[in-house]
């Protein structure tokens, strides 16, 4: 185990809880409050990513979410981001955490990243910027040791 003096362990550490920080507040407002999951907040995001943002192919996933399980949904997003972002500033399963984040940030990445069939190709990663930052983040948190320092599920 690196010391807690290492400094690439201390800036995966720091990307760590700074992620961990932003999908805690991002869960909180959606768990806490009722309107994403409640009152029709989910579903107003979904509704504008099929009309104006996703990728042809998500669309047909992404009518059936609405249709069939919304607020269901809704209830799996904003608990998922609450936990992936304790398990971050904790360090308790990071790793994990960091799969399912990044597999969330995929979904919205390809849900409302989509800039047009006629879109030159670095429009494409311009249209992503909301989603894959924390996707690269996510993927640096799965391929490094995240819980080295700083964490409560580091090995001693």
């Amino acid at each position: 185990m690196r010391s807690a003096r290492d400094p690439n362990a201390t800036a995966i550490a720091v990307l760590r809880i700074v992620v961990g920080l932003f999908f805690i507040v991002f869960g909180e407002y959606k768990v806490f409050g009722t309107q994403f999951t409640l009152h029709g907040g989910f579903q107003h995001y979904v509704s504008g990513m099929i009309h104006g943002g996703a990728y042809p192919f998500m669309v047909p996933v992404l009518k059936t979410i609405l249709a069939h399980c919304a607020t269901l949904m809704a209830f799996a997003v904003a608990y998922g981001e609450l936990l992936i972002g304790i398990s971050l500033v904790i360090g308790v399963r990071s790793r994990l955490a960091s799969f399912f984040g990044f597999l969330l940030m995929m979904a919205m990445w390809l849900s409302g990243g989509y800039p047009g069939a006629a879109a030159p190709f670095w429009e494409y990663w311009g249209a992503s910027l909301d989603w894959s930052i924390f996707t690269l983040c996510f993927l640096v948190l799965m391929l490094g040791q995240p819980e080295q320092v700083w964490s409560f599920g580091g090995k001693r």
